[in-house]
């Protein structure tokens, strides 16, 4: 009553709702409260209009619920359902405003038989992993540009073996391949799968794996689309391919794989290099190595032989000053040079030893030296006065 009360004081000024107003408020709480659902039901009153949408009623034995899927929605399926047929519908509660209906807005619609049961329990599995982020792109790690250790989950007995183990060795034969043996199908195939995915991590230097198998019947590849097998993909702490049946099949391993292939041979492929293509690439490299240090040499030539030639020119100046330092200090001492003297008249008296005789005491009578004239050298003797 508490609540019932509010609700009435809060309608309006009049203190009553309009009915407008009311199956609004329904249609919102309807629509919070209950999200996408999956439900089985009986069709019946099926319409199909000319706009393309779909009307009709879900039943079973005690109640019945409107339906409407849009044109946009079911023209993904290939033939409308009829009257009496079981059937799985994914869809989102509302309420119709107009008519205060509620109703059942349908995205999805699945037969019962084995291929609806089979695709029912896939949705169902994939949001689950979808809610807990296991599906989110980003969680997606690269692959390892030149892996060394491969480990391969698969049977050891099919094709798919054969041919991953032909094309890794044709493409990038440096790479060891580790096959950690498992059933792909059948009863036991699950739990064997999940322990083969639980040994990767115990494998040391591991770079990337590779889960899958060959193509097959829906039946041969539902073990991919197992939520427990998909976790386990999920959960190995390197890059994982997924290559599970053909290009047209899509399982949850593929969809919590790091990457897809849709083949085994195309998984070989997406985690090994081609040498013949390295080999290539790396002659390419070597050729423009080759051209760059040619090409660096040729300017480092151009820059010794600039550097020649301005040294050259700057020990030219260099000599040039030199040359005019010398010759002005020759000059210089030349002006000063006791010949100079001499040619100016002037004598130089020397012993018989070569000592400069320069005071008088120094020339007793009868001494014999020698006069240095301009011209050469005079015998001489000192005499008395």
């Amino acid at each position: 009553m508490g609540d019932a009360l509010g609700l009435f004081d809060a309608a309006s000024g009049e203190g009553a709702w309009t009915v407008s107003q009311v199956t609004r408020r329904a249609r919102a709480i309807v629509e919070q409260g209950m999200g996408p659902v999956w439900v089985r039901g009986e069709i019946t009153s099926f319409k199909a209009y000319q706009s393309g949408h779909w009307y009709f009623t879900l039943r079973d034995a005690r109640a019945q619920l409107r339906c409407v899927m849009w044109a946009r929605d079911n023209r993904r399926l290939r033939t409308p359902p009829a009257d009496g047929q079981q059937v799985f519908v994914l869809g989102a509660p509302t309420v119709w405003e107009e008519k205060a209906e509620f109703r059942l807005t349908v995205a999805e619609l699945l037969g019962t038989d084995a291929d609806g049961a089979w695709r029912l329990a896939f949705e169902r599995a994939r949001a689950a992993l979808e809610r807990d982020g296991l599906l989110d792109p980003a969680r997606r790690r690269p692959l390892p540009p030149f892996p060394r250790r491969i480990a391969v989950v698969t049977s050891p007995d099919g094709a798919a073996l054969r041919d991953i183990v032909a094309v890794a060795g044709r493409r990038w034969p440096a790479a060891e391949l580790l096959v950690v043996p498992a059933r792909v199908q059948g009863a036991e195939a699950e739990a064997e799968l999940c322990r083969a995915l639980g040994l990767l991590g115990r494998i040391p230097d591991l770079d990337v794996a590779i889960v899958g198998r060959g193509g097959g019947s829906r039946e041969d590849l539902w073990t991919f689309n197992s939520e427990r097998v998909a976790r386990a993909v999920a959960a190995v702490p390197v890059p994982v391919v997924s290559a599970v049946g053909h290009e047209t099949d899509v399982t949850l391993c593929d969809l919590v794989a790091d990457a897809r292939a849709a083949t085994p041979s195309a998984a070989a492929e997406a985690v090994t290099p081609d040498r013949e293509e390295q080999a290539r690439r790396l002659d390419g490299l070597a050729q423009r190595l080759a051209r760059g240090l040619r090409r660096r040499g040729e300017r480092m030539e151009e820059r010794v032989a600039r550097t020649a030639d301005r040294i050259a020119a700057a020990i030219g100046r260099r000599l040039e000053r030199g040359a005019a330092r010398l010759a002005a200090a020759g000059g210089r001492l030349d002006a000063l040079s006791p010949l100079r003297v001499l040619a100016r008249g002037y004598a130089v008296a020397r012993d018989a030893d070569g000592r400069v005789l320069r005071r008088v005491e120094e020339f007793p009578d009868g001494r014999a030296f020698r006069l240095r004239v301009t011209d050469g050298e005079i015998a001489a003797r000192a005499g008395g006065g």
